[in-house]
């Protein structure tokens, strides 16, 4: 394939991302269309949609409003429920901090509106401290296997468990329960987060279990590689190199 050709590719996926008039910016627009959208976005291996909730959780990290108001746009136009895209920016939020999806969230709020689109309202929370322990404990053994024993997680560590015992109810056993994504779409969700939040380890850990969520490892390694253009290129490629090693 030529530069000319990785162009014309661009162009086309530009498009369906970002309308037949895009707004790009002056000087870069050549390079946005042939490295991002032709080399990037329109690789094999990895649905458009798939790519599209990539995307979207490397930049709601951060958060970058505007690239979050620009995604959750074109995850509408791609049918992407509302509701799925809400539980995208909420779950991001455990990995960079809730007040990403403080920010995030009326940024989604503002797109469904000019869309004449509700915000989905936030699920009930009628399950016990107890029961969201039982099966976040439950959930992590069915994800990590015996990981779940491991670093940060061990159940004997006294340090860290002042903290892990809340990750554990409110994240395995809240958040990967909420209505909105599946468990393969939160595994991709995790694993495009870590890798823009530079964090290696944890991309090993979580693309291995997506293993056990119907994900390909071809559909792991690219949610690694969509995060590139959003969050960098060398955190996607020391996440490659951790991933890499974990699925050896």
């Amino acid at each position: 394939m030529t530069r000319e050709d990785l162009r014309h590719q661009g162009e086309a996926m530009r498009d369906r991302l970002r309308g037949a008039s895009p707004d790009l910016p002056d000087g870069f627009g050549t390079l946005l269309t042939e490295a991002v959208f032709g080399g990037i976005w329109s690789r094999p291996g990895l649905a458009l949609s798939d790519r599209i909730l990539c995307a979207l959780a490397a930049v709601a990290v951060f958060p970058r409003l505007q690239a979050v108001q620009r995604l959750v746009g074109a995850a509408l136009d791609h049918g992407i429920a509302p509701a799925t895209i809400r539980e995208v920016l909420v779950q991001s939020g455990l990995y960079a901090g809730f007040t990403a999806t403080e920010e995030t969230l009326p940024v989604a709020a503002r797109v469904f509106a000019a869309r004449g689109v509700a915000l989905p309202p936030d699920p009930p929370a009628d399950v016990s401290l107890e029961e969201l322990t039982a099966r976040g404990r439950t959930l992590m053994h069915e994800l990590h296997g015996e990981r779940a024993q491991s670093g940060y997680a061990a159940p004997d560590n006294p340090t860290t468990g002042a903290l892990y015992p809340l990750a554990i109810q409110y994240g395995y056993g809240e958040i990967w329960f909420r209505p909105g994504l599946d468990r393969r779409a939160r595994a991709l969700v995790a694993v495009a987060a870590f890798t823009a939040l530079r964090l290696p380890e944890q991309v090993a850990k979580f693309g291995q279990s997506a293993l056990s969520t119907g994900l390909t490892q071809t559909e792991v390694i690219e949610a690694v590689i969509q995060t590139a253009p959003h969050s960098g290129f060398p955190p996607a490629l020391n996440a490659l190199a951790a991933l890499g090693q974990a699925l050896r």
